[in-house]
């Protein structure tokens, strides 16, 4: 299966943690390509509807190429830190570029990575949760896992054996 993971983090701390336990359980069956949000030269969806939601965005930037790689993904994986209570907007920018070829990312395989610095019965989590789950429900995505982490310490997932083996067998049982 090919596995696109979104990372929605700029930083190199929890989310990026989570992506690399997850990627080794997930890399002996599993084609993994990692897309860096922040880096990418996205401007935001317009709603101009010259798209007519399958040709492709009409920027001249990188959403072509990055929903491209959406498109022929079995599976993708979200990963993203919680900011004021929802996902960043560089995991929102992605995702809303989707627009461009929303009917040709139907029916796709969902992981959502979730780490912030409440514990994980907060609102927040529940809120991004939601949020995916409305968003699955309009594409016909299966959600395969969510999984929220409380995480406040830069290397906090990085430093906790236990929980970097759950994510890492969360990888390999795909």
């Amino acid at each position: 299966m090919k596995i696109i993971i979104v990372n929605g983090s700029a930083r190199k701390g929890n989310t990026l943690a989570a992506i690399e336990a997850f990627s080794e359980g997930a890399k002996s069956k599993n084609e993994i390509e990692i897309i860096q949000a922040d880096k990418l030269n996205i401007g935001f969806c317009k709603g101009c509807g010259a798209c007519e939601f399958h040709k492709g965005c009409v920027d001249k930037d990188d959403t072509n190429s990055t929903i491209d790689k959406l498109v022929e993904a079995d599976m993708i994986v979200f990963a993203t830190p919680v900011y004021w209570w929802g996902m960043t907007a560089q995991t929102k920018l992605v995702i809303d570029k989707c627009y461009c070829r929303g009917a040709q990312i139907k029916g796709k395989k969902i992981g959502v990575l979730v780490p912030g610095g409440s514990p994980v019965d907060a609102t927040q989590y529940e809120l991004i949760k939601n949020q995916f789950e409305c968003m699955a429900s309009y594409l016909d995505w299966n959600i395969l896992f969510y999984k929220p982490f409380y995480a406040n310490g830069k290397d906090e997932i990085r430093n906790n054996a236990e929980l970097v083996k759950k994510i890492t067998d969360l990888g390999s049982r795909l």
